[in-house]
């Protein structure tokens, strides 16, 4: 087995297939130091704040490939300056090789408007803050919605969310005012429902109980009844109930007295309403009967002098001695002063 592996045919063998392989890997190098232009390099020239298309003119006549990358919106710089060379201007690469070039965009990069329909107004401004856009004029409209954000602006115009605008761009926003009190009922009788709820919404109250005579869900059938009536006032956002027919208003008439007994119940005015005024005491005269005394009577009898009255009196002024005695006084106790009421 041994001799048959060094027997000159099998030697010749091996020695061609070595010299084959060394053939293939020299070509293999060979076409590659060709295809990459081995030992041929060249210097990245110096770009530097240049605009952006003078920079790729230079770079092509000095035979390199570029991509343009955009940095961040830097103010301070001029639009469409290169900032930055990679690799560094000076050092030496092979024709072909890529330069990338950082350059200050015209502006700022653009952003989506978030979803801030009907958000609270405070809410809103700190969604738009975070993601760079400022906030402008606020417009305030009649609304149910208070404080809520209802339309977007810019530059006159209302956009929606995720439309893209320039970072730290001015936008105006439309809020609500709340609703509006005492308001005038509108007049939908004799509308389609369809016309109704349109009218209702424009108005700004909400469309309450459909109730159609058939049972079904037409929104061309005929408003014959609403209630709150036409003419009556209320505060927007309030609900409009509504009776729908395929029959008019006209055809209808004992349907809506019964809905006028029910919404609308008449009251008797004729009775005149009863008054309670309150009336202060009655003034009367005071009656006061004077006591008798008579001067020929012996100085042992002294008489006691007699008080009547109808109402407090006050204490008695002084009385002059007699045979030296004083006569004693008596005060009258006062009582409450009934009131009197009346009733007409």
């Amino acid at each position: 087995m041994f001799k048959s592996l060094f027997h000159w045919k099998v030697l010749l063998n091996i020695v061609l297939a070595m010299a084959f392989f060394a053939g293939l890997v020299w070509l293999t190098f060979r076409w590659l130091e060709f295809h990459t232009n081995h030992g041929e390099e060249a210097p990245v020239p110096n770009v530097m704040n240049m605009t952006v298309h003078d920079a790729i003119k230079v770079l092509d006549d000095s035979g390199l490939e570029y991509e343009v990358d955009s940095f961040k919106y830097d103010p301070k710089f001029r639009p469409l300056q290169v900032l930055a060379v990679f690799p560094s201007p000076g050092s030496n690469v092979k024709n072909g090789r890529a330069i990338v070039l950082k350059v200050n965009p015209k502006t700022w990069a653009k952003v989506a408007v978030p979803d801030i329909i009907d958000r609270y107004k405070g809410l809103a401004f700190n969604q738009l803050n975070l993601v760079g856009l400022k906030v402008g004029d606020t417009l305030y409209e009649p609304s149910i919605q208070r404080d809520a954000v209802l339309r977007i602006i810019y530059n006159g115009t209302s956009i929606k969310p995720g439309t893209l605008l320039p970072k730290f761009s001015v936008v105006g926003l439309v809020i609500g005012s709340g609703p509006l009190r005492n308001v005038t009922i509108p007049n939908v009788v004799g509308r389609t429902v369809q016309e109704a709820k349109k009218i209702i919404s424009q108005a700004l109250f909400e469309v309450g109980i459909v109730e159609h005579e058939d049972g079904g869900k037409d929104e061309s059938d005929i408003v014959y009844y609403q209630d709150p009536e036409f003419g009556a006032q209320r505060d927007q956002g309030m609900q409009i109930d509504l009776w729908a027919s395929k029959k008019t208003p006209a055809e209808l008439q004992n349907k809506i007295k019964q809905l006028d007994e029910m919404y609308r119940p008449k009251i008797d005015t004729t009775l005149a309403p009863i008054q309670y005024n309150e009336v202060s005491q009655i003034e009367q005269k005071p009656q006061t009967q004077k006591a008798a005394t008579t001067t020929d009577q012996p100085a042992s009898a002294a008489v006691k002098p007699k008080t009547v009255t109808t109402q407090p009196v006050t204490s008695p002024g002084p009385v002059p001695k007699q045979n030296g005695t004083a006569p004693q006084t008596t005060k009258p106790v006062e009582k409450p002063k009934p009131k009197k009421v009346v009733i007409e």
